[in-house]
């Protein structure tokens, strides 16, 4: 360890570890290990599986959209086709056709997902931007509809299934028990994620952010820009199909509407940005996401989708980075020490946000009870309150809340505004004296 002093500051160097590095995936792994101990239920134990697959099927996506500058309308097509390959090597597997471990069943998907990267991606990353977009849109829609052509191998509107249980134990381990599963899954995640993680660092990641940010400088300094893409397309694959293999051995079931559409591929996308595609732990924030919006909000509200469409439009508006960028704004003010003074204003754009998002909701849920349950009736109950869709008083109730969260709402966000400008203002200023100092 060595020190280094200066007349500003006095920091620590740990060489040749990168301690807070370590500290990091650390905590990473901890939290892999004690989440199913800390939420017991049999939900939460299906939701941390889905979160640990989801997770390296967006950062595999990221690879394409955050790292390379890639918007893939396709990337269900390698996690599903992997999804296939994994489950129909289970059932060889089963019959004593093929002797391979559940434990490498995954790595089945990945090789899988790698060899359809290997012959879609040749032709898809031929060209880039808006025309890379549509090509991978195109070989989606082909794909699921090759589904009804081939029922042997898609298993038709059914789709495939398969026992997990098969062979003899590992290390006493069977993977009936759905505990067992989920550390498979979470092993996985780690591995996967740490490797993922390692190839932005690798020189191929390195020129793959230069393809993203500037190809024809990237190609003036000699290297093919189509080769670059391609390579990180098939990289890309194979994590997919992990990811997929992963969901086969998860669900036991896999089905061609489930897997390969263009909705799933959306899905991916939506909350990959999210989730924060510009940086590398934005899609496991965006993983956690999706598990939550697709599990609970699904359950809460027949109207998800919409609540899902307006986060997404507010999200592109005002964070474009994502969750992630927010978390990273926070952290440069807790670095200079003014992030305590915004808790107030943050605590009051989040009240009066809510208050006006409980009215509007009011208004979408009743909205939705009058179109598809007027046979109930008109009464509804909407987080413990009861509503009637056809009173005037209700709908009159859910605009006043509306309006007044709106009007408090704007009232709290320019306080909020020239508070958050004198504070960069601020910091700008600590920055320049440090630099003159």
């Amino acid at each position: 360890m060595t020190t280094t002093t200066s007349t500003t500051t006095s920091y620590y160097r740990f060489k040749p570890w990168n301690v807070g590095r370590i500290i990091v995936w650390g905590l990473f792994a901890l939290l892999l290990i004690v989440a199913p101990m800390l939420f017991k239920s049999s939900l939460a134990l299906t939701m941390l599986s889905q979160i640990g697959y989801l997770i390296i099927i967006c950062l595999s996506y990221n690879m394409l959209l955050g790292q390379g500058g890639m918007l893939s309308f396709g990337h269900a097509v390698y996690t599903g086709l992997g999804s296939f390959i994994a489950i129909h090597a289970m059932n060889l597997a089963s019959k004593g056709s093929l002797p391979i471990p559940l434990v490498l069943i995954p790595l089945v998907g990945g090789v899988a997902g790698m060899l359809f990267a290997v012959l879609l991606g040749y032709v898809t990353t031929k060209k880039a931007g808006t025309t890379f977009a549509m090509i991978t849109l195109g070989i989606g829609e082909l794909v699921a509809s090759m589904a009804l052509m081939f029922p042997e191998f898609f298993g038709g509107e059914g789709g495939i299934t398969t026992d997990r249980v098969y062979g003899g134990s590992f290390l006493g381990i069977t993977f009936g028990p759905a505990i067992q599963v989920y550390y498979l899954i979470a092993a996985y995640c780690f591995v996967c994620t740490a490797a993922m993680f390692a190839f932005t660092g690798t020189p191929l990641g390195r020129i793959l952010n230069a393809v993203r940010d500037n190809p024809e400088r990237v190609e003036f300094i000699g290297y093919n820009t189509q080769r670059v893409r391609y390579f990180a397309f098939i990289i890309a694959g194979f994590f997919a199909g992990i990811g997929g293999g992963l969901t086969a051995i998860n669900f036991e079931i896999i089905t061609a509407a489930d897997s390969v559409s263009v909705i799933r591929s959306g899905g991916y996308l939506l909350f990959t940005f999210l989730g924060g595609a510009t940086f590398f732990f934005g899609p496991i924030i965006g993983a956690v996401l999706l598990v939550f919006a697709s599990v609970l909000l699904s359950e809460l509200s027949k109207a998800w989708l919409l609540y899902l469409g307006l986060v997404f439009l507010f999200m592109v508006m005002y964070a474009p980075g994502g969750v992630a960028s927010l978390i990273m704004m926070n952290l440069r003010l807790a670095k200079f020490g003014k992030l305590r003074s915004l808790w107030p204003s943050y605590l009051g754009l989040a009240g009066t946000g809510l208050v006006a998002v409980l009215g509007a909701a009011c208004m979408v849920e009743m909205t939705y009870h009058l179109q598809l349950n007027a046979a109930l009736g008109p009464v509804m109950t909407f987080l413990g309150a009861t509503l009637d869709a056809t009173a005037l008083s209700s709908w009159f109730g859910s605009i006043f809340v509306l309006l007044t969260g709106l009007g408090l709402f704007e009232l709290c966000r320019r306080q909020f505004l020239q508070q958050w400008s004198r504070i960069q203002e601020e910091i700008e200023h600590q920055i320049k004296r440090g630099e003159a100092l």
